[in-house]
């Protein structure tokens, strides 16, 4: 079973910048790598710009399994997609399972402005928890406790507009996971959006036992 996970097709520079950020660059900043893309459903985590796009909402089947936030069916219902699965704590397809798991997109009342985000773990033959777009606090370490993954990816990039702290991952955050868990631990989410200011070799000089891979670069746990 193949997850297409938080589809963003747009041609370089084809969207505008996330706003408020030092960088103004548009996005994206990089092309998609070449790859087999093929998928047996897509999983969203939420539905900001650099996770969900009118590119990939143009270029997915409309009857492509979905699986979403339950705060977010009806906008991919309006968008004509007709298999949206919700989630709302755990679903399955085919042997795997999918649990829903939380995420905090920032700091205090900037977490509440960028609205619900969540994360996923999937269990088959290995599991693995996608974190998504969430710093490091509580709820992420007790996921890692819960579900004992085999394979960790997070979202780093330390994401931050010109005011208040990071809404994503930055050194301490996946550091703290690593610390955490036995997992593979592999960081995406690097290089490729305007608002994510630390680079690849920046999180790999700072970091050991964490695998950061280029873009359209194969990880095997």
């Amino acid at each position: 079973m193949t997850f297409l996970v938080d589809p963003m097709f747009a041609s370089p520079g084809e969207n505008p910048p996330v706003p408020n950020s030092p960088n103004d660059r548009r996005n994206p900043l990089v092309p998609m790598p070449d790859g087999d893309l093929s998928y047996d459903a897509v999983v969203v985590t939420h539905r900001h710009q650099d996770h969900w796009d009118a590119a990939a909402k143009a270029e997915l089947d409309a009857d492509v399994p979905l699986f979403c936030q339950p705060e977010e069916v009806d906008a991919f219902i309006d968008e004509d997609f007709t298999d949206v699965r919700p989630v709302n704590d755990e679903a399955s397809i085919g042997r795997v399972s999918i649990h829903r798991t939380p995420g905090r997109h920032g700091h205090g009342e900037l977490a509440a402005e960028m609205g619900p985000v969540s994360g996923f773990v999937f269990e088959g033959d290995e599991t693995v928890y996608v974190a998504g777009d969430t710093i490091w606090y509580e709820p992420v370490e007790e996921t890692l406790d819960r579900f004992e993954p085999d394979l960790v990816v997070l979202n780093g990039g330390e994401a931050q507009f010109e005011q208040g702290d990071p809404i994503t991952m930055g050194v301490e955050d996946i550091t703290a996971v690593r610390d955490a868990t036995a997992a593979t631990v592999v960081v995406v989410h690097m290089e490729a959006i305007n608002h994510c200011l630390l680079s690849r070799d920046e999180l790999r000089s700072a970091t050991e036992g964490v695998r950061v891979p280029d873009d359209g670069e194969w990880v095997n746990r």
